[in-house]
């Protein structure tokens, strides 16, 4: 007898262990929940153990769980190797993406080095500005495809990853003592802006501005010098700054999903290609924030 896993079944499992949630699994996913509690149940049935169980805390695997969960990593990884060694076709000429400031690091830097070793032939424009500037430029036509950090749940395109927004201030610092709240934005049409403001209206908080120019460097320096905080993804915080949390009197703010955005018709070869290595690379085990 033939005994082989369905690699539908492994890679749903990995993301909802990797996510810790079956809700943002199935929005990843692009499944109903039930759907991806339907499969997570049916690897159960043949495996005859339970991988998943809920405590107080939410979904945690079960000793089964994680022992599958490593070799479900290196089966996934060995089923996309075999997949683009064998359908690999050159791809030529020019790509233009859009990416967030706050991604462009190493977030994306990894995936980018791979489609560029992967197809030399292809020349990769970065266009980086806010979340909301990519989605005009994708509709105007100016890039090719694009990375947007949305508010979670709220667009159709494909959710690469979930996280916490957090407050970000200096190692030490007292920039969250003052009043009005220091606060510094990399842009006045940062995607982050007004669920940061709306949260602090909510608990009645004042605050006052100190930087909306554009320029990610100096939005940094200004959090670093502990002349102001601000409000990233916190997978993105630099080691040397500090994730404040909320008990320090700070409202919590809410959750973000990382979305790839390719245009309604007409994505050219070497932008389907290079939405692939974008997704590969982002859905690849990382911790969640939100979970």
């Amino acid at each position: 007898m033939i005994r082989n896993f369905d690699i539908a079944l492994i890679r749903t499992f990995a993301t909802v262990a990797d996510q810790g949630s079956m809700t943002i699994a199935a929005n990843m996913l692009h499944m109903t929940q039930g759907a991806v509690s339907q499969q997570i149940k049916r690897l159960e049935d043949m495996l005859g153990c339970a991988l998943f169980e809920r405590d107080r805390r939410g979904l945690r695997l079960t000793e089964a769980g994680e022992r599958l969960r490593g070799n479900a990593r290196r089966l996934l990884a060995l089923n996309d190797e075999i997949w683009d060694d064998m359908t690999e076709s050159t791809v030529r000429g020019g790509v233009r993406l859009g990416v967030p400031y706050d991604l462009v690091g190493a977030t994306l830097a990894p995936v980018l080095k791979s489609y560029a070793e992967r197809h030399p032939q292809v020349e990769i424009s970065l266009v980086c500005a806010s979340s909301p500037e990519l989605l005009e430029e994708l509709g105007k036509g100016t890039v090719d495809l694009c990375v947007a950090e949305e508010p979670y749940g709220t667009s159709q395109a494909e959710c690469l990853a979930v996280e916490r927004l957090v407050w970000v201030g200096a190692k030490g610092g007292n920039a969250y003592r003052k009043v009005p709240l220091p606060i510094s934005m990399v842009a006045d049409t940062c995607a982050f802006r007004s669920s940061v403001f709306a949260a602090l209206s909510k608990d009645g908080l004042r605050w006052r501005t100190v930087f909306e120019n554009g320029n990610i460097e100096a939005t940094t320096a200004t959090v670093r010098t502990d002349l102001a905080i601000t409000a990233w993804l916190a997978s993105t915080v630099p080691a040397d700054l500090d994730i404040l949390p909320v008990e320090q009197g700070l409202p919590e703010l809410p959750v973000f999903s990382i979305n790839l955005h390719l245009p309604k018709s007409g994505a050219t070869p070497q932008a389907l290609e290079l939405a692939r290595h974008i997704r590969e690379g982002m859905m690849r085990p990382r911790q969640s924030a939100a979970a």
